[in-house]
């Protein structure tokens, strides 16, 4: 059975459950074979649509959201680029994608899994993956295709840094690379357990035990179990839906190559206003709508904790849209459409995290809070550093990012509506359910600093390698020109 990070269940309760079934499980052997686990026909059904809401995150939602905000000479470019990336990396995720991400890495499996199931080997119509909740399970190729929506969408974020000046092959070798070395360990460090398989192994031993000594080594090994698993999901990191590994991981991907590749040519000379709000007021809303497969998919699960889910998603975005609205017309005299999108996904961004762990009313507090800090960073900290984040890559998406994870270490808490966690045994909490605020936060700061140093750093390596082998820039007569014609030798629009 497929290890599935648990989002809300500590491991101490789930191994005496599971020392419970154990017992029950040996009562029945007696009397013949367990049956194998039936997936669950609705958790399985809402699994297949998340992943398609998901899938239309990237298209048509991001690429419209992204197209209609270059020039018209580069429409069509970053259409391609989104469209492309989605198709290469879900290939590459049923080669080694989803084995470097969901297996045992062996002496590296703090950072990394491992190729066990490369080719998607031993994964087929059969194998299930469980999903911690009343012994409720899916077939492993729906959590499998989630997973994989989750890897399309994020280098696809990337490419809104550094719109309209990247080469197409540059995009293409980058984004290889960028999976394989980056987010595959991210999402290994913060999701992969080795799951209910070897608790209950270790806790049917621990169950059968007799004697102080045989029980004592019995526990040790169940204790042993929580040691396989990601080195940020080992320390209690909590991330429901993807703000580190998602979110803060392209948006600082995004703010190095922006850097690195260096601004527009005319960039604050020349007027650069979005070409089409229309389209990317279209694919801003597409984006929400798949924000629910995003975020209450991630319960992996059609129940209570999804339904929160779901519901802090829409309190959330609203509240930010209307946050990032009333700041801008405060402060600029007029309320802009951009501003309104911009301000949702923002809300979207740092709702992620905390979308199955926060309450209602936290969340609408979380949407209110996050727009001012990320208008703050895409007008006035970008205006004064003069960097060219084309499209706010890193200030909505890591910098919502980081907003988001610091604050699910905050709205968790049951005294502000949170839904907490009934065992603290992985955690960085004690035992007593007692929640401790502080030393969650400790371990939520050490989740966005380990993301940004590992993708910062790492994808600043992989730009200078790509520069190296094929060039990152195209020269500056071609992107003049345009990258619809220069790149793909067509137009978004003939007239």
């Amino acid at each position: 059975m497929l290890s599935i990070p648990p989002r809300r269940t500590g491991l101490k309760t789930l191994g005496l459950a599971l020392a419970g079934l154990a017992l029950c499980a040996g009562a029945a052997h007696a009397q013949g074979a367990a049956p194998a686990p039936v997936p669950n026909k609705g958790d399985t059904a809402w699994m297949l649509v998340s992943s398609a809401l998901v899938l239309m995150m990237s298209i048509p939602g991001l690429a419209l959201f992204y197209g209609g905000l270059v020039r018209t000479k580069n429409m069509l470019s970053v259409l391609a680029q989104v469209f492309a990336i989605v198709s290469m990396v879900g290939v590459i995720w049923v080669l080694y994608g989803y084995s470097e991400a969901f297996t045992n890495g062996g002496g590296l499996n703090d950072f990394v899994g491992g190729f066990s199931k490369i080719f998607l080997k031993g994964v087929d119509a059969n194998s299930t993956a469980a999903t911690f909740s009343n012994g409720v399970v899916i077939p492993e190729y729906a959590y499998m295709v989630f997973q994989m929506t989750f890897a399309m969408i994020t280098p696809a974020l990337i490419v809104g840094a550094f719109a309209e000046r990247i080469k197409f092959s540059a995009v293409m070798l980058f984004v290889l690379l960028w999976v394989t070395v980056i987010y595959f360990p991210i999402a290994h460090m913060v999701w992969y357990w080795a799951g209910p398989d070897a608790v209950g192994d270790a806790a049917k031993a621990l169950a059968a035990a007799s004697g102080d000594a045989a029980k004592a080594a019995a526990q040790a090994k169940l204790d042993a179990v929580n040691l396989d698993a990601g080195k940020l999901f080992q320390l209690g990191a909590l991330d429901f839906a993807g703000g580190t590994v998602v979110h803060i991981n392209a948006g600082i991907a995004g703010l190095v190559g922006a850097l690195m590749i260096g601004p527009r040519i005319g960039h604050g000379k020349e007027q650069m206003a979005p070409h089409s709000l229309t389209m990317s007021m279209i694919g801003a809303s597409l984006l929400w709508v798949g924000w629910f497969g995003f975020n209450a998919g991630s319960n992996l699960e059609a129940n209570g904790v999804t339904a929160l889910a779901f519901v802090n998603t829409m309190v959330a975005t609203a509240a930010a849209a209307i946050s990032w609205m009333f700041t801008e017309w405060a402060f600029k005299g007029k309320p802009s459409l951009l501003g309104m999108i911009s301000g949702a996904v923002a809300g979207l961004v740092a709702v992620t995290p905390a979308s199955g762990f926060a309450g209602p009313m936290g969340s609408v507090v979380l949407g209110l809070v996050v727009s001012p800090i990320c208008l703050f960073f895409v007008s006035t900290v970008k205006e004064k550093f003069g960097y060219d984040d084309a499209l706010d890559v890193f200030g909505v998406h890591c910098i919502g990012g980081i907003t988001g994870a610091l604050a699910t270490g905050i709205l968790i808490a049951p005294a502000l509506g949170g839904v907490g966690i009934t065992d603290y045994t992985n955690f960085a909490h004690n035992n007593a359910g007692t929640y401790d605020m502080a030393a969650q936060m400790i371990v939520q700061l050490k989740a966005v600093g380990t993301t940004l140093v590992w993708s910062g750093v790492g994808s600043a390596i992989l730009y200078k390698i790509v520069d190296l082998i094929i060039g990152l820039r195209p020269a500056p007569d071609k992107e003049r020109e345009g990258l619809d014609i220069t790149d793909h030798g067509e137009r978004a629009y003939n007239y």
